[in-house]
């Protein structure tokens, strides 16, 4: 298999072998990758667990003391250089956490031991720990992700390359983040790698509820390749009564419809409980699946998988607590009922009984069913936008803004003072880059999609005001002068 590299003119490999990219994934699409090296008889399995950790650091212009001049550099590089500021002497601690899982997971198999740990790094980490020649780190993953005597230990989770938000962020750049990560990742760890990535780890566990926003999320990731996608609890609803999810820990279909008619559908994995980084760091998903026994699916006996995500880095408990106990975790749970399991291992052993993805159960993103019951599929968007304004006359707390982990942060409402330089920089692009078709193996294409992929940062709106504001407008200022000036 063909090698990309994984930096173009001084900048990450983010775009122009879309066709590789694609061809790679469809080719594997209908293939089970972790199956084969499994080790876990699925039988004898009375219930699992799964755990993935989410890993970010922002680009922020603050390699120098003018901001509108200053390097675009990873938090991390600003933290390691300020360590006497705030909290900022987690940083030596940091770096080892992004390379930790490398090593955990080579040294629990050679024990003979099944660890299993699913990984969500975003695009700009994976650039930040390149730039400050953290090469340890990618060493240990490459490892744990390539190495066939490892690799069924760790399952990568697709995400948006510059973790974007996806309620808020223009649909047309999403599915640019999603190519942008996949592509990233392949140059990292190879074409190969990619392959067994069948899973979508959403930023902030955001699940888009408008009609038109949610079909284009999924019809997105459809295109892309992916196979399933994890939602939080709270942000899906069953179709037939507007209530959560009944059996949890089992996989659903989500279906989303739009305005038109039309409809997209892909496997979801429910994570349950709130964000609370102590809930992974104690193994908390695998007690509770200690407590639980086989449930039924399609008239088969299936064990439950529960599932949970947290940062991987932030918080005293992930970093002090989740190395101890992982590893007694992982010990006990070995050769045992109740395993730890990665989802598509745990989706490939269902689908090896002979349950289909039509046999699971549905759900849609939360707070649709009021719309539906009012509105027809294929009745266009004005009079969806009509439906949806009567609803929030009529109830001042429901709204289309999606659904997170953090549900009392809205992702729309109130960050006007970045939001207004984040669609500028948008539409932009799309004017002056995407309409005219500008190739994306253009180097002024990949120049001005990596600042606008910056600029969509979480990070930049969760703040709302501050520092964090003045860094995400230098960043849009800078995507639009890029577009501006070289197109």
């Amino acid at each position: 298999m063909s090698q990309l590299p994984e930096y173009v003119d001084g900048l990450p490999n983010i775009c122009g072998a879309e066709s590789l990219v694609e061809q790679t994934v469809r080719a594997s699409r209908d293939r089970p990758v972790f199956l084969p090296e499994s080790r876990i008889d699925f039988g004898h399995v009375r219930a699992a667990c799964a755990i993935a950790l989410h890993m970010h650091q922002p680009l922020i212009p603050a390699g120098g003391g003018d901001l509108s001049t200053a390097a675009i550099i990873s938090n991390l590089q600003y933290m390691m250089e300020n360590q006497g500021i705030g909290d900022n002497h987690n940083a030596p601690v940091f770096h080892w956490c992004y390379k930790r899982i490398g090593e955990f997971v080579p040294q629990l198999i050679d024990e003979g031991k099944e660890p299993r740990v699913m990984l969500e790094y975003s695009g700009t980490l994976f650039h930040g720990l390149r730039a400050m020649g953290l090469h340890d780190v990618f060493d240990a993953l490459k490892n744990a992700t390539c190495n066939p005597a490892y690799r069924r230990g760790v399952e990568w989770l697709g995400c948006p390359w510059g973790h974007a938000v996806a309620p808020s962020t223009p649909t047309q750049d999403f599915r640019l983040h999603v190519k942008a990560w996949q592509q990233h990742f392949a140059a990292i760890f190879g074409l190969e790698a990619l392959e067994r990535v069948r899973g979508f780890s959403p930023s902030e566990m955001a699940l888009p509820n408008h009609p038109d926003i949610a079909y284009e999320y999924i019809k997105t990731l459809v295109d892309c390749g992916y196979q399933w996608v994890l939602v939080q609890e709270h942000t899906v609803e069953r179709p037939e009564n507007g209530w959560g999810p009944e059996k949890k820990h089992l996989p659903h279909r989500l279906i989303c419809t739009n305005s038109k008619g039309e409809t997209v559908s892909i496997i979801a994995i429910i994570k349950t409980q709130g964000s609370d980084t102590k809930l992974v760091a104690q193994m908390q998903p695998y007690y509770e699946a200690k407590s639980l026994s086989r449930w039924e699916l399609a008239g088969k006996s299936v064990p439950p998988l529960v599932t949970q995500i947290a940062d991987g880095e932030n918080g005293g408990v992930m970093m002090n607590e989740f190395p101890g106990k992982f590893f007694d975790a992982i010990r006990e749970a070995s050769g045992s009922d109740v395993p730890f399991m990665n989802a598509t291992e745990y989706l490939e052993h269902l689908f090896a009984l002979g349950i289909k993805e039509a046999d699971l159960p549905t759900l849609q993103p939360s707070s649709q069913k009021r719309i539906w019951d009012r509105f027809q599929p294929g009745g266009g968007p004005e009079k969806l936008e009509k439906v949806i304004a009567e609803l929030k006359q009529e109830d001042g707390r429901f709204n289309m803004e999606g659904g997170s982990w953090t549900n009392d942060i809205s992702w729309v409402r109130g960050y006007d003072n970045v939001l207004g330089p984040m669609e500028k920089a948008s539409a932009q692009f799309f004017e002056k880059v995407l309409k005219p078709k500008t190739a994306p193996s253009d180097p002024r294409f990949r120049n001005a999609l990596f600042h606008l992929m910056c600029s969509q940062t979480s990070c930049y709106r969760y703040w709302g005001q501050g520092l964090w504001t003045d860094y995400g407008r230098e960043i849009c200022r800078r995507a639009s002068s890029i577009v501006e000036n070289d197109f």
